[in-house]
């Protein structure tokens, strides 16, 4: 597995202008299954007020790793038990945290699971609704283009894996 090792947060003083800037680290898993169908399946985490749809993700705890981080909150938002395949990528974003007016740019680490149990249902109560949906599915249904992208990079890796799980096989 692959160490990360993580920084909670840089704080920045804009001198010219006093503006506070912050930069926060998360992570987070794409949970990719196959249907008997052989289709490809990833896992997405719903909100009703605002209605989004979102892949699960959060803030590393003290002293935990990115990976560490990753697999505790997509049990944590998802209900589900999984296992780390690999590095996906990143995203960054900037927002203004509405709390306090400090302008964040945050990059977020995203990591390619495999499910091993749990379900759905045992979700956290962050988010309203957590389901399957056909990975080409999600990429309409992400409500943050960004995330859209990283799935995008999750299903070439998946079907790369398959392509070369193939080719070995029929060696």
């Amino acid at each position: 597995m692959m160490e990360h090792q993580c920084l909670r947060r840089v704080v920045e003083t804009n001198m010219s202008q006093k503006q506070k800037i912050e930069y926060p680290t998360s992570a987070g898993g794409i949970v990719c299954r196959r249907t008997d169908d052989d289709d490809l399946q990833i896992v997405i985490c719903g909100r009703n007020g605002p209605g989004t749809w979102n892949l699960p993700k959060g803030t590393p705890n003290p002293g935990e790793s990115l990976e560490e981080t990753a697999l505790r909150e997509v049990r944590e938002e998802t209900g589900l038990l999984v296992d780390l395949q690999s590095y996906i990528d990143s995203v960054k974003y900037w927002f203004v945290r509405p709390s306090d007016g400090v302008k964040c740019h945050k990059t977020v680490h995203f990591y390619l699971m495999v499910p091993r149990g749990g379900s759905p249902s045992d979700h956290d109560p962050e988010f309203d609704e957590v389901k399957w949906v056909k990975a080409q599915d999600a990429l309409t249904l992400l409500t943050y283009e960004n995330e859209a992208k990283i799935v995008e990079k999750a299903i070439s890796m998946v079907a790369e894996e398959t392509k070369n799980q193939r080719n070995t096989a029929q060696r």
